[in-house]
């Protein structure tokens, strides 16, 4: 028991991490859809907090999957869809090229001559596959349009 004790709080202080890839490309498809200025990469980067670099990675995700397109010289980007059109999930997926959400990853090496061991990953797995569904679910039914709309509420809320 004592096993299971001491892995359950190595996994709250490490926590569970997504990178930082969907949360950019929220804020970058929110500044284009918004901005009336042209934006580059480096504007993008300064909003952001980040380098150029990083941005045009997550840019280059976005138009594999059609949710930006850019255009040659100077005229920026534009979104390849209405926001309200634009899943949250559809923008997850095209940012950690995935096809499914698997937000929890099984370690491997159990040890199977503990009875945890040889158990945990079956004991687990369901809750984990619940945790990933109802995940899924929210953001299959959130849009771009959602979290620019929440943008303005805060930024309203902030000023007033």
């Amino acid at each position: 028991m004592i096993c299971l004790f001491l892995h359950q709080i190595q996994v709250y202080k490490k926590g569970v991490s997504m990178d930082t890839k969907f949360s950019v490309a929220l804020h970058i498809l929110t500044m284009i859809s918004e901005s009336r200025e042209t934006l580059s990469s480096q504007n993008l980067a300064t909003s952001v907090g980040t380098n150029s670099s990083y941005i045009r990675k997550v840019i280059t995700l976005l138009k594999n999957a059609g949710l930006i397109i850019s255009h040659q010289g100077k005229s920026g980007y534009q979104l390849g869809k209405t926001p309200k059109k634009m899943s949250l999930l559809e923008i997850y997926y095209a940012t950690q090229e995935v096809k499914r959400i698997s937000l929890f990853q099984m370690h491997q090496n159990a040890n199977q001559e503990c009875s945890v061991g040889q158990n945990i990953q079956e004991a687990v797995s369901p809750i984990f596959a619940i945790a990933e569904a109802q995940l899924e679910k929210a953001l299959r039914h959130q849009t771009l349009d959602d979290v620019i709309n929440n943008l303005y509420k805060t930024a309203n809320q902030v000023r007033n």
